[in-house]
């Protein structure tokens, strides 16, 4: 075995350990502090009928609650550390993330619309609803941006707006149709909540954080074109429409389905590429596995802050990840200023 194909693997074993490592802190910690290996063999139990004795509150603890809750924070993390990789290479613009383009707040609008005003008929799934809300404001995004002028700057300006507009939105419905323990519980999730997620959500959420992945993975040489731009990866070979489209389309259909589980969290897809870019570099073949690993350690991190952090209280992650991701990235801001 060469050294290269031998170097690659050790990473791979090296970020798959680091991943474990974050589940099993993710399960072990919490306002009951359980032992790790009280958590392993849970596991062991659950996945091979290892038959070890344990208490049973604290075997349902760990499997029922806090794996799923870790298993999906991960998933999140990764998810939504990708699209921000994608839409800021397509875009060009380090600011380009699901929360600034206005497809959070549009998967918001669109899974609120299903869950209160009961958009679809019952034929259209939260998932469903999300995903077309993203969709829509995303599509009102680039149609706002085309009208105002074709550069990245417009975009942004373009996604605020956006932004604006579904937040609205949003608010409008929950405060004129929900009521009181409805309007308390969607704006709490709003937040972004894992305190409800169960083994089913991470059915949904791990598929489709695992092909996203190796969609965008598949697609890391037309990221490294898209970075000279469009003129630049069109010479290349790259079918720039077909590209777009695809890689669009998974950035919105992996944020609409981690906004249908956890809620809108802010600062992840902006924050974690840039930090994945200062270890690994530009290249998407690098940068796309690093931001997912980085983003599922960090989201996992946070849930563990958010249990922990009040006594007795369970906090909003996107609180968590907007009390860290804002100072990060502002801290990311200077170095790249300094080193300018």
């Amino acid at each position: 075995m060469n050294r290269p194909v031998t170097r690659l693997l050790a990473i791979g074993m090296l970020a798959l350990a680091v991943l474990v490592l974050a589940l099993w802190l993710g399960a072990a910690i919490g306002e009951t502090a359980i032992p790790m290996d009280v958590v392993a063999k849970t596991a062991a139990n659950r996945l091979w009928g290892a038959g070890y004795g344990l208490d049973r509150i604290d075997e349902g603890i760990v499997w029922n609650y806090r794996l799923s809750r870790a298993v999906v924070a991960a998933c999140c993390g990764a998810a939504l550390a990708l699209s921000g990789v994608v839409l800021q290479s397509l875009l060009r613009n380090v600011l380009a993330d699901p929360y600034v383009l206005g497809i959070s707040a549009g998967a918001s609008t669109g899974a609120v619309g299903v869950v209160i005003l009961g958009l679809g008929a019952g034929v259209l799934s939260l998932p469903a609803g999300a995903f077309l809300g993203a969709l829509t404001a995303f599509g009102f995004v680039a149609l706002l941006a085309m009208r105002s002028g074709r550069g990245t700057g417009a975009v942004i300006l373009a996604g605020v707006a956006g932004s604006q507009l579904f937040n609205a939105l949003t608010s409008f419905i929950v405060t004129k149709a929900a009521n009181a323990e409805q309007a308390r519980g969607i704006m709490f999730w709003l937040l972004g909540n894992l305190s409800g997620v169960r083994w089913p959500d991470v059915w949904l959420a791990l598929p489709v954080t695992a092909v996203g992945l190796l969609v965008c993975l598949w697609h890391a040489r037309a990221l490294d074109a898209f970075t000279f731009g469009t003129e630049s990866a069109a010479s290349l070979g790259i079918s720039v429409r077909r590209a777009y489209v695809v890689l669009v389309g998974v950035a919105a259909m992996m944020t609409a389905v981690m906004v249908s589980i956890v809620g809108s969290i802010g600062f992840v897809g902006l924050v974690i590429p840039h930090a994945a870019r200062m270890v690994v570099g530009v290249r998407h073949g690098r940068l796309l596995p690093a931001s997912a690993l980085i983003g599922a350690v960090f989201m996992i991190i946070a849930d563990i802050l958010s249990r922990i952090i009040i006594p007795g209280q369970v906090l909003p992650i996107g609180v968590i990840t907007a009390l860290v991701g804002a100072p990060a990235f502002a801290l990311i801001l200077s170095q790249r200023k300094a080193t300018a």
